[in-house]
């Protein structure tokens, strides 16, 4: 019975686990390396995409560089910081059902 109480709990929080996971990913990743992306317009073979970038600038920020996060996408800082704002907000709202 204890499984599928820990699938439940999985389940119902997979939006926060997910953003925290991506944010502690970024924030250990070395924005300066190339690596495996997974936008679907680099991957076809656009050289340009509006959301690319966005990933190495949170990581630049959480390396303390804010004028290369800023050159690699003007949108990092307000993109982590909506990011943040979703996981306080979780888990807060979290932490009422549980309390």
């Amino acid at each position: 019975m204890q499984i599928f109480e820990l699938l439940k709990l999985i389940r119902s929080n997979i939006e926060l686990l997910f953003w925290v996971a991506a944010l502690i990913a970024l924030g250990f990743s070395d924005p300066t390396q190339t690596h495996f992306v997974l936008c679907p317009l680099r991957l076809m073979g656009f050289t340009w995409c509006p959301g690319c970038g966005i990933g190495h600038a949170i990581a630049y920020l959480f390396h303390g560089n804010i004028a290369a996060s800023w050159h690699a996408h003007w949108l990092g800082i307000p993109a982590l910081a909506v990011l943040l704002y979703r996981i306080v907000t979780l888990s807060v709202t979290r932490y009422k059902e549980y309390t």
